[in-house]
């Protein structure tokens, strides 16, 4: 959970700290199944980053901080299980960066998106400019960030850049809701799909099937796929081993 609520979680260098901390624990955790990056503020997910400290920061400083930045996006996107953002109120910037590094995003509907960096002379550094065109197609997502637009949620929707619109206030209870059911999966099974999907996306149709071979073989012949096959003929739940 983002949790900075006297800056409306606005990115500083020890929350991108923290958040590439708790990433990493979550990812090297074999029992977590799915994850949830959601907001202790009622009106914001995240504002981006911060901007108060950057504008103190020497060019030095900014050189070193890069680093910690990028680890904290990075730890995001390198989750290998499912991951939703639960966006509720602004997520603007490195806000909708990191709600971008998940595989899933559901908005309330007064959510506001947008990558506004150009406004203030930057540029999305958070994975943005190639993690928005993957979603929903170059020349939209050059649209958005050349003319830094924030959108509510059901026009965000409707370019594809989130996933889902729910009554305000309650994306962190429908992405919790999702989560219970993905997680009731098999846990190689959801590894191993988005191992698939990430590493398949930006190559040749033919690389990529080869790339689903790999990851089919490593959960076909796992604990889980006995398990699965044997649960369903049982007609009951699985267990799931895990392995």
């Amino acid at each position: 959970m983002l949790d900075r609520p006297s800056a409306m979680n606005a990115v500083s260098t020890a929350m991108a700290e923290a958040i590439a901390a708790a990433t990493g624990e979550l990812g090297s955790d074999p029992q977590v199944r799915c994850v949830v990056l959601t907001s202790s503020h009622d009106r914001a997910f995240c504002v981006g980053a911060d901007l108060k400290e950057r504008n103190a920061l020497s060019d030095a400083e900014m050189v070193r901080q890069r680093p910690v930045s990028r680890s904290a996006y990075g730890g995001v996107l390198a989750l290998p299980v499912p991951a939703i953002a639960a966006v509720d109120g602004f997520a603007l910037g490195g806000g909708f960066e990191l709600a971008l590094s998940c595989d899933v995003i559901v908005a309330g509907e007064e959510a506001l998106v947008g990558l506004p960096e150009v406004s203030v002379g930057v540029i999305p550094g958070g994975g943005g400019t190639q993690l928005l065109g993957r979603r929903v197609g170059w020349s939209r997502a050059a649209r958005m960030i050349f003319s830094a637009a924030k959108l509510k949620a059901p026009e965000a929707y409707a370019l594809g850049a989130v996933d889902q619109v729910v009554p305000a206030g309650s994306a962190r209870e429908t992405a919790l809701e999702l989560a219970a059911a993905i997680a009731a999966n098999s846990p190689v099974g959801l590894r191993n799909a988005k191992k698939a999907m990430r590493l398949g996306l930006d190559v040749d149709l033919q690389t990529g099937l080869e790339v689903e071979d790999a990851c089919w073989r490593a959960t076909a012949f796992s604990g889980d796929r006995a398990e699965g096959v044997l649960a369903f003929n049982e007609k009951r739940a699985p267990r799931w081993p895990g392995q």
